[in-house]
């Protein structure tokens, strides 16, 4: 499982490296300077593809030999085909996309799994800060003042739970995340991070 520099400050990576089978074909959205898809590459040995908007990220990414280009998850994956990828990758993204469930919906076009994983803005560090500041929560799952924060919705895991049961986007695994433990009761309350399997 990745364990080097930026890889192991996430620990919902382990458990998307664990999910994503050898030899699959890999979209990974929002792939940043490609850290992690090199990872896939290198250890089970996917046919990776990446999406991000940072035009500085797309290049570090190509330096790192992963096939990356520059684009806009809201604006949708019309240049792929359906069914094209085995996995398409959403971690820790959802949060700031303008269209959450188009992106969705696309990954589940475009895949035939989708992995999303997002930071549970219902864990209690969330809650009590707004119980006792009375002001937008900023803590260690979130750090960005209001202001500046790149989060655009806010969600929790009931929340996503609800939308997926509504749409509906069949799960197919779940995991909850308290920093790299992995927690069975009240993950509404208890987990900080959430990793869905999806199709």
């Amino acid at each position: 499982m990745p364990g080097k520099g930026k890889l192991s400050d996430r620990p919902d990576f382990h458990i998307i490296g664990e999910l994503v089978e050898a030899g699959s074909r890999v979209l990974d959205l929002g792939c940043g300077e490609g850290e992690f898809l090199a990872w896939l590459v290198a250890n089970k040995g996917v046919v990776a593809r990446g999406v991000e908007i940072s035009a500085a990220k797309v290049r570090k990414a190509i330096t790192r030999g992963v096939s990356a280009y520059q684009g806009d998850l809201d604006e949708g994956l019309a240049d792929y085909p359906d069914q094209a990828f085995d996995y398409v990758i959403l971690s820790q993204t959802l949060q700031e996309t303008k269209a959450p469930l188009h992106v969705l919906r696309e990954m589940l076009r475009v895949g035939r799994r989708a992995i999303v994983s997002f930071p549970n803005f219902g864990h209690w560090s969330v809650r009590r800060a707004m119980l006792f500041t009375g002001q937008a929560p900023k803590t260690e799952l979130f750090p960005y003042d209001w202001y500046n924060s790149p989060n655009i919705h806010f969600l929790s895991i009931n929340d996503f739970e609800s939308l997926c049961r509504e749409t509906p986007f069949p799960i197919s695994k779940r995991y909850f995340l308290s920093g790299s433990r992995r927690v069975t009761v009240a993950p509404n309350l208890m987990a900080q991070t959430a990793v869905f399997l999806l199709g």
